[in-house]
C-alpha cells in the first residue's frame, strides 16, 4: 500500500500535467507510474471523512485504512469510541507474514503510527516508539531519531551523545525530543533489530531493521533531487528505502504487507509550495515505479495506491493577468485575417519547467532569512532570496506584505499551533491557515500565484475524495473499482492478505 499523504486528484493532476506538458519533463516517455498502474489495473475513488467530521487528519484516515474501522480525528489505532482495533500489520504478523513501514517523514508521525500504534492522540510521539516495537514490523525505515533517544542525549558533553554520534557515523543530528531517560534504540536491539542511520548502513542490513535517518523529518524532495548522485547523499531516498524493504520482506514464503508513505506531499501542500510539491510528486513517482518493477509479472502481489486525504485545495487556474497578445493562426477559419485572441490567460506549460527549477523549498528560504543579522531581515533581502532560488520573482513591496504581522485573531494560550500572540497577517481565510508559524510561506505562495498560474484554497486538509489505483491479480481488483470509504478500502486490503 503506497500512500501519498495529502495527494488528492489535484496533486495527481500536477504530476500528470508535468509529465505530459512540461517542455523539458524529466519523466521518461512522459508516462508516469500511475499510467503503468492503469495498464492492467483498476481505478476507484474513496471518501476520507471520519466518524463525526467532514474533514479528516492523517492519523484518523491512516487508522481507517489500517483497521477498516471508523476512527476519531487525531486518534491512532482506535475506533471512533476509543477502543483498540487490530491493524493490518498485526493481522499480517498473526498470519506469519513479514511486515514493513517506510516513510519519508518520521516513523512516529501520523501515517506510519496509524499502522502500528494505539494512542488517544497522534501527538504522543514519545509513546509511539514503544507501540512500534510492540507491534514489531520487521522493517521500519524513516526519520524521527529524536523520539527514540533519552533526554540526556541532547547534552553534547555527555558520554551518550558521543556514543550516538559514533554509531550514527555523524549522519544524524543527536537531539532528543523525549522528557525521560528511556533509550528505545537499546530496546529495539534487544528485540532483534539491526540499526541503520545512513544509506551505507542500510545497504548492509538483511533482517529485522530499524532505520532512522534524520532527527525529525527526512530531506525534502528538492534536496533529494540535488543530492541524488552526490557524496552528500547520506540519507537513503524514499525509492531506496522501499527497494531495500522489499528485498528483506520478499524472503518470507508466506508473503508480506508493506506500507510506504510519500508523506511530504502533504507538507508541501500545507505550505502551498508548488515547486516543492512537484518534486514530492516526482519522488512518489520514482518510488512507485520501483514497486511496479519489483511486482512485474507476479501473480501473487496486490499494489494499492491511494491518499489519506487532499491537502491545500491546489489547482492550476486561468487568470486576468498577462493575457496573451493576439496571434495569427494558419488554419482556414482564420484565413480572413481574424486574429486568435483568448479572453484570459489560460497558462503556458513553460510554468511547469519553472516549477521544477526551484532550488530551495519555501521553508528553507525562510530558514536562510531567519538567521540573518537583525538589520538584514528586510523585505529587500527576502525578495532577493526568493528571486535567487525560484523562477517566480517577487518585488520588495510584495515582500513587505509577506512579512507583515498582526495580533493573533485566533490566539489560544498553550496551543501548539495557535499559541503565538503575534503572527503573519493573512488577508483572507485566515481561519483555514492554522499552522501560523508557517504562514509566511503561504503568503509567499499567494504573492506568486498569478505568475505560477496556481491557486490554493487552504493551508489545511479538504474533504475531496481521493483516487484508489490498484494493480494485481484480476480476481482481486474488481471490488476496488467503485466509490468507497476508507474503512471499506482498509477492509478490502485486510481481506486481501488472507
Amino acid at each position: 500500500m503506497i500512500i501519498g499523504d495529502g495527494m488528492g486528484p489535484q496533486q495527481v493532476g500536477l504530476l500528470l500535467s508535468y509529465a505530459r506538458q512540461a517542455p523539458h519533463s524529466v519523466i521518461d516517455n512522459r508516462l508516469t507510474a500511475l499510467d503503468r498502474m492503469m495498464e492492467q489495473g483498476r481505478l476507484g475513488i474513496s471518501m476520507t471523512y471520519t466518524a463525526n467530521t467532514l474533514v479528516t487528519d492523517s492519523a484518523a484516515s491512516g487508522t481507517q485504512l489500517a483497521t477498516g474501522k471508523f476512527a476519531g480525528v487525531e486518534m491512532l489505532g482506535l475506533d471512533k469510541d476509543g477502543n483498540i482495533q487490530e491493524n493490518i500489520i498485526e493481522k499480517a504478523k498473526r498470519l506469519g507474514k513479514a511486515t514493513g513501514l517506510v516513510s519519508d517523514t518520521r516513523i512516529t508521525h501520523a501515517t506510519p503510527a496509524a499502522f502500528s500504534a494505539h494512542q488517544t492522540h497522534r501527538g504522543r510521539e514519545s509513546s509511539i516508539p514503544e507501540d512500534l516495537l510492540a507491534t514489531g514490523a520487521d522493517v521500519m525505515l524513516s526519520g524521527g531519531l529524536s523520539y527514540w533517544i533519552p533526554e540526556q542525549a541532547s547534552d553534547k558533553k555527555s558520554l551518550l551523545h558521543r556514543q550516538l554520534t559514533r554509531i550514527t557515523c555523524n549522519s544524524v543530528e543527536i537531539k532528543s525530543s523525549r522528557k525521560d531517560a528511556k533509550n528505545l534504540l537499546e530496546s529495539a536491539q534487544q528485540k532483534g533489530y539491526t540499526l541503520a542511520f545512513n544509506k551505507e548502513q542500510l545497504q548492509q542490513t538483511s533482517g529485522k531493521t530499524l532505520g532512522l535517518f534524520a532527527n525529525s523529518g527526512m530531506q525534502n524532495g528538492i534536496v533529494e533531487t540535488q543530492f541524488k548522485n552526490e557524496a552528500q547523499h547520506v540519507q537513503p531516498t524514499l525509492k531506496e528505502m522501499t527497494a531495500h524493504a522489499l528485498k528483506i520482506l520478499e524472503h518470507n514464503e508466506r508473503g508480506f504487507f508493506l506500507m510506504v508513505e510519500a508523506g511530504q506531499i502533504d507538507w508541501a501542500s500545507h505550505r502551498n509550495d508548488t515547486g516543492l510539491l512537484l518534486h514530492e510528486m516526482l519522488r512518489f513517482n520514482d518510488t512507485l515505479n520501483t514497486v511496479l518493477d519489483w511486482a512485474a509479472n507476479r501473480q501473487d502481489t496486490l499494489v494499492i495506491v491511494t491518499a489519506d486525504h487532499e491537502t491545500g485545495g491546489f489547482g492550476f487556474s486561468y487568470s486576468a493577468e498577462h493575457i496573451p497578445k493576439p496571434d495569427k493562426l494558419p488554419g482556414r477559419a482564420f484565413s480572413d485575417g481574424t486574429l486568435f485572441q483568448p479572453n484570459f490567460n489560460f497558462g503556458n506549460p513553460d510554468v511547469l519547467d519553472k516549477l521544477y527549477a526551484q532550488q530551495l523549498s519555501y521553508r528553507d528560504i525562510f530558514a536562510q532569512f531567519d538567521v540573518l543579522p537583525k538589520n538584514q531581515k528586510t523585505p529587500f533581502k527576502l525578495a532577493e532570496l526568493v528571486n535567487r532560488y525560484t523562477a517566480f520573482k517577487i518585488t520588495e513591496a510584495q515582500a513587505v506584505k509577506i512579512l507583515a504581522t498582526e495580533n493573533n485573531p485566533f490566539y489560544k494560550a498553550g496551543h501548539s499551533s495557535l499559541g503565538e500572540k503575534t503572527v503573519p497577517k493573512m488577508q483572507v481565510n485566515g481561519a483555514f491557515f492554522v499552522y501560523q508559524q508557517e504562514n509566511r510561506e503561504n503568503l509567499l505562495a499567494q504573492a506568486v500565484a498569478a505568475s505560477q498560474q496556481v491557486v490554493w484554497a487552504t493551508g489545511t486538509h479538504t474533504s475531496t475524495p481521493v483516487y484508489v489505483f490498484v494493480n494485481g491479480p484480476e480476481q482481486v481488483l474488481k471490488p476496488f473499482a467503485k466509490i468507497l470509504h476508507h474503512t471499506q478500502l482498509g477492509q478490502l486490503a485486510i481481506d486481501a492478505i488472507d
